[in-house]
Parts: C-alpha cells; structure tokens; sequence
C-alpha cells in the first residue's frame, strides 16, 4: 500500500478593494515612498475599511473563491482550519464561523494562532489530519484583517502591515506529492519584541489600556529583524540539506512576505537565483497569515505538478519554520 501524503490541490484567495499606498502614508506619518521602499520592499497595501466586516469576510471570500474553481461541494470538506492572529472576536471560533456560512456543514473547525507563521504551522496540522488516513478534505484558511491592530500614528509598523486572505485544500495523495518534511520551530525570547500589550488575561481592557494605546502591535523592529533573518534561513537551508536537496532541485522559495530584506536574505542562504523566488510584499505587505496562500494564488499558473518548493516563515512570539512540499498539479 501506498504512503498517504497530504497534497494542495486547489487554491483560493480574496484582498479588499482599498488600496493604502506609501503616498498616503506620506500623508499619515513622517516618512517616504524611497524609505519605505529600500527597507521593506513594499509599495502599497490593501484594508478593509467596510464597518462591521472583519476577518471572517476575508476567509469567507478566499474560501468561496476555491471552491467555486476547484468545482467543490463544502459538504464534502471533513475539516476547516483558520489561520488567524486576528479572529472577529475572542472565545468563539472565528473558523467554526467560516465553516458554517461557506457550507461545510459536515466539518469541525478551529482557530489556529502562531502570529505569521500560523499558516505555516496550519501546514503541518492539515497534513497530519491527511495522513491520519481519517479525513479526505481539509481546507487551510490563512486572513487576517492586521488594520483592526495597528496604530496609523506608529510608522514603525503601520507601513508594514495589510488586510487579506487565502485557502488552500490539502486532499490524500499516493504519488509522492504534497508535504514531504517540515522543520517548526518557536522560542519564548520573542514575547517582548512583538505583541499586542493589552487585551488578553494579563491585562484585560480599560479606559487606561485604550488611552495608552496598548491594543495596538508594539514591534522592536530590529531585533524581530535580526531573529527573522537567521530564524528563517537557517530552517530553510536545513531542510534542502536533510533532504538532499541543491538549489538547483529547488523550483520554488514561498517565504513570508514580512521584509524583502528577509526574504532576500533567506534566498541567499539557499543560493536560490531571484527567479525562483515568489514575491507580492509589493503589493500587500505583510498579510501574516495570508501571505503564503496568497503568493500560491497569484503563482498558480506557474506552478508545476512536481515541483519542490520550500516554504518558510516567522512570526511573533517567536515561531517559524519551513515546509518542503512537492507541488500537485498543473493548471
């Protein structure tokens, strides 16, 4: 009999209409297109700026957009997970949600939380539900609606961060595809450099946590920088080695669209030529959990059955790791 791996066989994805350029940041916050630029690689960012919509819409949308391609009854999806640093709202699931309003009626559903790298982690978990032998159809949902959580006055981070979505469906595959090796890593040391102060158990909301601006993303900048450089690249040069991989066997880098530095950095440490690398931090920033369904969305057509492709990413708290996938189809 044939190993089961878990394999992405459809892809879908949704971003707001709003477009927040650096121009209008000039406008917000002292700072500049060139300086925004140089350091982050991104130009502009969508938000979604309709009253009452919040991360569910986003997931929603991505979720019907891969099922309306992929031709999918959500009836016959076994599981949802929703990958998310910012559900609608605390104690309810905002994946049960989604769940039930796409559909998949026939599914149980959870929230997954790992700052940027919950999509990453919602790898690892989808697959592992796959290989089980025990579910058929697990659709990953990576939104989040970052503009609930960042301060416009704050330009440390208020020019990094955008509003998105993007689902992928993993189903059993017995070729070989899918999710070969993954390395996950975390590391309690991040709690202090990037995180929202307010909020949770430790210091629930106030008049005074509201006046001091505590529900907002607090970011140390440089060193979440220095931790994501080696973070990221050392997992991702440590899976090509434990499975034999040159650059040359690489067809594709997904990393976190957090930092092009990141990225490039990254890119460099796997001697992987600029081709091969996806990029779309230019037009959305940093989505968190969706920026690596989203860059699958816009490379679809790119991508080939058989392909390998490395996927990384780092988050808050801190968490990241790296994935290596062996793509499963062709459009």
């Amino acid at each position: 009999m044939n190993k089961i791996t878990a394999a992405i066989t459809a892809v879908g994805s949704y971003v707001p209409d709003f477009v927040l350029s650096n121009q209008v940041l000039e406008t917000l916050v002292d700072t500049n297109d060139e300086w925004i630029t140089t350091r982050t690689g991104i130009k502009e960012r969508r938000l979604l700026k309709e009253e009452g919509q919040g991360t569910s819409f986003m997931a929603i949308k991505a979720a019907q957009n891969l099922l309306e391609k992929a031709n999918l009854d959500p009836k016959d999806i076994d599981l949802v997970i929703m990958a998310t640093a910012t559900p609608d709202m605390p104690v309810a699931s905002t994946g049960v949600y989604v769940a039930t309003q796409i559909g998949a009626t026939n599914a149980f559903a959870f929230d997954l939380q790992a700052a940027c790298s919950s999509f990453l982690y919602g790898m690892s978990a989808a697959s592992a539900y796959i290989a089980s032998g025990k579910y058929k159809k697990v659709l990953l949902i990576g939104a989040d609606k970052m503009s609930s959580i960042i301060d416009y006055t704050d330009r440390a981070t208020c020019i990094i961060f955008g509003d998105g979505a993007g689902a992928v469906l993993f189903e059993p595959n017995t070729e070989g595809l899918g999710l070969q090796d993954e390395i996950l890593k975390s590391d309690g040391i991040g709690r202090e450099f990037l995180k929202i102060e307010a909020g949770g158990s430790i210091l629930p909301p106030s008049e005074e946590t509201v006046k001091n601006k505590q529900h907002f993303v607090f970011q140390d900048g440089k060193t979440v920088f220095k931790y994501a450089v080696s973070g990221m690249a050392d997992v991702s040069e440590k899976i090509m080695e434990r499975n034999n991989l040159s650059h040359d066997d690489i067809n594709w880098l997904v990393a976190h669209q957090a930092n092009r530095r990141i990225i490039d950095a990254t890119a460099n440490r796997m001697e992987l030529d600029e081709s091969k690398v996806l990029i779309n931090i230019q037009k959305y920033g940093n989505t968190t959990s969706a920026t690596l369904p989203l860059l699958l969305s816009d490379f679809e057509n790119q991508l080939k059955k058989g392909d390998n492709i490395i996927f990384a990413a780092f988050g808050g708290g801190f968490t990241w790791g790296a994935i290596y996938l062996k793509w499963a189809y062709t459009k």
